[in-house]
């Protein structure tokens, strides 16, 4: 029994180990590309013995994102939450959008398992995983519920039918405006005919992220430009 739970440990070390030195990769490079091999040098081991310890790169690669989610519920804790329902989802949102545009690599990991459907992703990364995955998002957009419901009384977002479907559209919609601020262009026509591009400024893209989710809720109108 002493040499199982031993065996146990040591394999609960060796994975945080793996997933520690994924996360450094990628917030060194500000992205989510780091092939197998350079975690592997990373943490000191073998390539093929880090598929021993996770069933494929997508599985690392949530759990990963699991990393950049507790983060993110720890700075969602430091929201005062005596504030009015409007002025705490609109500090809630702000925090996430600070940090997706702070870890940009946070928005890879989210984007790369969001392209998936949850049935394929389920056939490539275990049960457990997605259990802990799940947590992780949840536990994050358990702040945005809050705050929603917070606000039922007074009918401060008269759009939510369901916190939880608010949550998740407000977390999908931020995630792809965080993305837009990455990129940093747009795409109009510079001529008939003829497209072109324009500069995409992050903070307009922070601001109308924020307004927008305020929109989604029914908490105001979209102010004009």
């Amino acid at each position: 029994m002493a040499s199982t739970q031993r065996n146990r440990v040591a394999r609960r070390e060796r994975e945080q180990e793996l997933i520690a030195a994924t996360r450094a990769l990628f917030d060194a490079r500000g992205l989510q590309d780091a092939p197998i091999d350079e975690i592997a040098r990373e943490a000191g081991i073998n390539k093929a013995l880090i598929y021993r310890y996770f069933e494929s790169k997508d599985e690392l690669f949530a759990l990963t994102l699991e990393t950049y989610l507790q983060e993110i519920h720890a700075r969602m804790s430091d929201v005062d939450t005596d504030q009015a329902p409007v002025a705490r989802l609109r500090a809630i949102t702000e925090v996430f959008v600070d940090y997706g545009l702070e870890h940009p690599a946070f928005l890879d990991c989210a984007l790369s398992l969001m392209r998936q459907p949850a049935s394929e992703l389920g056939g490539v990364v275990r049960e457990g995983t997605m259990t802990r995955l799940g947590r992780a998002m949840a536990t994050g957009m358990q702040h945005i519920v809050n705050a929603l419901e917070a606000g039922s009384e007074t009918n401060a977002f008269p759009a939510v039918k369901d916190p939880w479907f608010a949550a998740n559209m407000l977390y999908a919609q931020a995630i792809g405006a965080m993305h837009l601020a990455r990129v940093g262009v747009g795409v109009n026509f510079a001529a008939p005919g003829f497209p072109g591009v324009f500069p995409i400024d992050r903070e307009d893209v922070r601001r109308t992220c924020v307004d927008a989710s305020m929109v989604v809720v029914g908490a105001y109108a979209m102010p004009a430009a």
